[in-house]
């Protein structure tokens, strides 16, 4: 490192800002090793509490995308969109979203994430699928991206190397929930995609990593202005994560739902999220001339099996088992499954979209700590949904799960997340708030 690091430390502990060029140097450090972990966690615990400026934020994007290699799809005349999902139960929308916009003609590079906690990571779901690889080098990654117009990879050691240190020691340190360093740790990672506008789905809600909407709202703001000045079109859209999306929670059970909705059984939920994302893609891509007619397009190039077409060649490009798009069972099956059944008679009072996803993580479905190791067949199936009527009797929810203590374990917890109650209840928008 050229300066000090703790004059730089000292500088941010007492509420100074730091130039580009000493971020830079700071990041540099990072990667190196000459910046200690001691001296790491000093700077992320300054930052935490003193917050960065919105030049400081970009230059920290921007230090850490810089940090490793920035792809780049000379060869892709598409306009390159992507989508980022601050992460919630039941969130498959990625699996649906990216041939759906390709379909439209738009070019989708996405690197996405594992799971963590309660919320379930599309790197996590794709592994479900047979054969499926997600480990594609730069130039397969864009070959595929090329030829079916979008590609679905983890990230590798050569994107944003700076963050994955920073964000192991955010995770030991207290300091995951500084909004200039979640900005920075999403747009490093994103930018280094090589696209040119992103849409951001930042939940708000009991199962969100922002649970309080004005958490939320800041961090949307905070990523779009980022964004922005670091040279792409940005949009966002705040959604509810009061409640799961969709019906399944659990990898292979949540690809098996995608699978279904390809064909139109799908739950209006994910459909009604699935499109209003689409829709701020392909108005950034600039491929509709307004919301009205990109919905209308998209909706008729799902009706049409457009979208299907897609994920097919896609899962064929990707190493993946196409007979499962006719055949789910070849995802695999747990060995129990058994059904959480009302109680009493009534409406469905409430399904508490965090206990449903611990309890997903309890059976095997999910991680505490990143070396963990996901059951990709476990989970839960919701059967019912807010303000619906049930009988004594009726089916709330299937667990799948390892052991049949397991199972009749989940059943109880099940029956606690979903009540029952006289009170009709119905959920509330799905789309809080637009910004773009």
């Amino acid at each position: 490192m050229q300066n000090h690091p703790a004059r730089l430390i000292a500088r941010k502990r007492d509420g100074g800002a730091l130039s580009k060029a000493e971020i830079q140097d700071l990041v540099s450090g990072v990667v190196d090793g000459s910046l200690g972990d001691a001296q790491l966690g000093a700077f992320l615990m300054a930052v935490c509490c003193n917050g960065m400026t919105a030049e400081e934020t970009a230059a920290l994007t921007l230090a850490m995308r810089d940090s490793g290699r920035v792809l780049q799809h000379s060869q892709v005349t598409r306009r390159k969109i992507d989508k980022h999902s601050t992460g919630g139960v039941g969130d498959k929308v990625s699996l649906l979203l990216a041939p759906l916009v390709a379909a439209a003609g738009v070019a989708v590079p996405m690197v996405s994430g594992r799971g963590l906690g309660h919320t379930g990571g599309t790197i996590d779901k794709l592994a479900a699928l047979p054969g499926y690889r997600t480990d594609l080098t730069s130039e397969r990654f864009q070959q595929v991206l090329e030829q079916c117009g979008y590609a679905m990879v983890a990230p590798s050691a050569e994107i944003a190397p700076a963050d994955r240190r920073m964000y192991a020691t955010r995770d030991i340190s207290g300091t995951v929930e500084s909004i200039p360093l979640i900005t920075s740790s999403i747009l490093a990672k994103k930018l280094a995609e090589g696209i040119d506008g992103l849409v951001m789905d930042v939940k708000c809600g009991r199962a969100a990593f922002m649970a309080p909407e004005h958490d939320a709202v800041a961090l949307m703001e905070s990523l779009c202005a980022v964004g922005r000045a670091a040279g792409i079109e940005m949009a966002a859209l705040l959604t509810d994560m009061d409640h799961p999306l969709g019906c399944a929670l659990g990898n292979s059970l949540e690809v098996a739902e995608v699978i279904h909705a390809l064909d139109g059984n799908c739950p209006d939920d994910l459909r009604e999220v699935t499109l209003a994302l689409g829709v701020e893609m392909l108005l950034l891509a600039k491929v509709a001339p307004d919301a009205e007619h990109a919905r209308a397009t998209l909706v008729r190039l799902w009706h049409d099996g457009v979208v299907h077409r897609v994920f097919r060649h896609n899962l064929e490009l990707q190493g993946g088992d196409v007979r499962v798009l006719d055949d789910v069972s070849l995802l695999g099956r747990a060995p129990f499954v058994l059904p959480a059944e009302a109680q009493r008679a009534g409406f469905v009072a409430d399904v508490d979209p965090l206990a449903l996803g611990q309890l997903v993580v309890d059976l095997g479905g999910g991680r505490r700590q990143p070396s963990d190791a996901i059951d990709p067949h476990v989970g839960i199936v919701v059967k019912h949904v807010l303000g619906d009527a049930v009988h004594v009797g009726d089916v709330l929810a299937f667990v799948h799960a390892r052991t049949l203590a397991a199972a009749q374990a989940a059943v109880v917890r099940v029956q606690a997340a979903m009540p029952v109650g006289d009170e009709r209840r119905r959920r509330g928008p799905l789309v809080k708030r637009r910004m773009a």
